[in-house]
């Protein structure tokens, strides 16, 4: 893994003393990571996209549009991303992380709520969930997050409509207690579960959901691998 740094040209920390890291990871979003990374700068205080082996120049896009990049020789996974991605923000004075995906499935208007959000309530973990429609999604894709989500709300006991969202805003002291280990799409879950372990405290706001981006997730068998794992995050491993 590399890194090239591009410094931030602007002051985002605020009275409000939140300091936020927005985390994209990333793996051949040459469409849309330029336009992500342009729309994130001005909410907070730096972008880093973790380019995960990208084979189409998405990590030199998102650098000129004013990314910090670190990059992956290989394409290594989702989980191996967001943990990288993790180890470049703790060891750094932040405050809060955002995760979001960089494939436009997640949009960057919908920040300012997650960041409200966290302001009013001061809760460790607020999680983007996106407002589902049936009839406008993969029946697989719709049931799978339904049966998921009420899965891992049962592990973790507490409401979580939407256990998938990788569009979420976490308090950075909690994280540095934990060892992430998942290389997938489980990385939210096994966060989640991690967190809630530790008595973290957890909110959620609606965010949209753009049917336009093609997600990368295999609903039936990602989120089946995701469950039996959340059974080991919980029962089988140490926080």
């Amino acid at each position: 893994m590399t890194s090239d740094r591009s410094a931030p040209d602007h002051d985002i920390a605020g009275a409000d003393a939140m300091d936020v890291c927005a985390i994209v990871p990333a793996f051949n979003e040459a469409r849309t990571i330029a336009d992500v990374v342009r729309a994130l700068r001005p909410l907070v205080r730096e972008v880093l996209v973790v380019d995960d082996g990208s084979s189409d120049g998405t990590g030199t896009l998102a650098a000129s549009a004013g990314a910090t990049v670190a990059r992956h020789d290989v394409n290594r996974g989702k989980g191996h991303a967001v943990r990288t991605g993790l180890a470049f923000v703790l060891a750094r004075p932040f405050t809060h992380v955002l995760l979001i995906d960089g494939d436009g499935q997640h949009r960057p208007s919908d920040v300012p709520a997650l960041l409200d959000a966290a302001r009013r309530t001061g809760a460790d973990l607020i999680v983007g969930e996106r407002v589902f429609d049936k009839t406008q999604m993969p029946a697989s894709r719709y049931y799978t997050n339904v049966i998921g989500s009420r899965a891992l709300s049962w592990f973790i006991g507490s409401a979580i409509r939407d256990s998938q969202s990788g569009f979420r805003l976490i308090r950075t002291a909690p994280l540095r207690a934990l060892t992430l280990t998942a290389t997938g799409y489980e990385v939210e879950t096994e966060m989640l579960i991690k967190l809630a372990r530790r008595g973290a405290t957890m909110s959620s706001v609606p965010v949209t959901l753009s049917y336009g981006a093609k997600s990368k997730l295999r609903p039936i068998r990602d989120t089946t691998r995701t469950c039996f794992l959340a059974v080991y995050y919980r029962f089988l491993t140490r926080a």
